[in-house]
């Protein structure tokens, strides 16, 4: 979802762009002049072999039970190999609220790349657009928006925006030893956001309302126990405290991006008219 769009912006700036994949599968879907290496930020082996030759890294490491000991890894290894920069997708507001499993697990692995030497930028990333994509069938057929975000609100991003700003993390010098929160413009609570798909959509779509019990009970039979108790536990945190940027932080981050961060309202209404064709 994020490192493709990474990808692109890469190479739209003429950079030359190695891929980590542990799926074969997916390293044929590359695109063209794109090296896959196939292998797992898991095994020694990789680690040290993957980033020789790598003049900046773009570390991404999804949520997992394994989350912090991949970030940790994949920062000795690009310091072992003598990366001379670093991007690592974090999460908005991680101290916040350590407790959470992804959260904690981002604490870690920034605090490593602080210490490691290597000119760093984190990216603290913001619940995605993207996200809904996953949604469709909801959305689509039974009327309704199914992430229980909540009342206070949450400042979603689009992941174009997380890929700019690490391409230009990357490329460029002027992001070197940052942290940028990247969100976006607009406090979405979860009624909005079924507002918004509605409009889009051209038909009614309700939200399916802040019970996490019954949310649970119905994301293990698509997610592992685990994922399913950790977004739960997100989720909880969203419904009270929300997960909001101010204003200083969207004018720095517009700043840096050269254009205002994505709208929630354009990309549904772009991904509704790409769902009907």
């Amino acid at each position: 979802m994020v490192g493709s769009q990474v990808v692109r912006e890469l190479l739209a700036r003429g950079a030359r762009v190695r891929v980590l994949t542990r799926s074969a599968e997916h390293a044929k879907n590359l695109p063209a002049g794109v090296k896959p290496v196939i292998g797992d930020m898991l095994d020694p082996a990789t680690v040290r072999s993957v980033f020789d030759g790598v003049e900046g890294v773009f570390l991404l490491n999804p949520v997992s039970a394994t989350e912090a000991h991949e970030g940790l890894m994949g920062v000795n290894g690009a310091r072992m190999a003598g990366a001379r920069r670093i991007a690592y997708l974090s999460v908005h507001h991680v101290d916040h609220a350590p407790h959470l499993p992804h959260f904690g697990a981002k604490i870690a692995v920034e605090a490593a790349i602080k210490a490691s030497g290597m000119a760093y930028t984190v990216l603290r990333a913001n619940n995605y657009f993207q996200n809904d994509v996953w949604f469709k069938d909801a959305l689509l057929q039974y009327g309704v928006y199914p992430q229980p975000i909540g009342g206070v609100g949450v400042s979603r991003v689009d992941v174009r925006d997380i890929a700019e700003m690490a391409a230009l993390s990357l490329t460029t010098t002027d992001h070197e030893r940052q942290s940028y929160d990247v969100a976006g413009p607009d406090a979405l609570t979860g009624a909005r956001t079924a507002e918004i798909w509605s409009r889009a959509l051209g038909r009614p779509v309700a939200y399916a309302g802040d019970d996490l019990d019954a949310w649970e009970k119905q994301a293990v039979q698509m997610l592992p126990p685990w994922m399913a108790f950790d977004f739960r536990l997100m989720y909880a945190e969203f419904q009270k405290n929300g997960l909001l940027a101010d204003s200083p932080a969207i004018d720095r981050l517009t700043k840096a991006l050269g254009h205002p961060p994505r709208r929630f309202e354009d990309f549904a209404k772009e991904t509704a008219a790409a769902w009907k064709t």
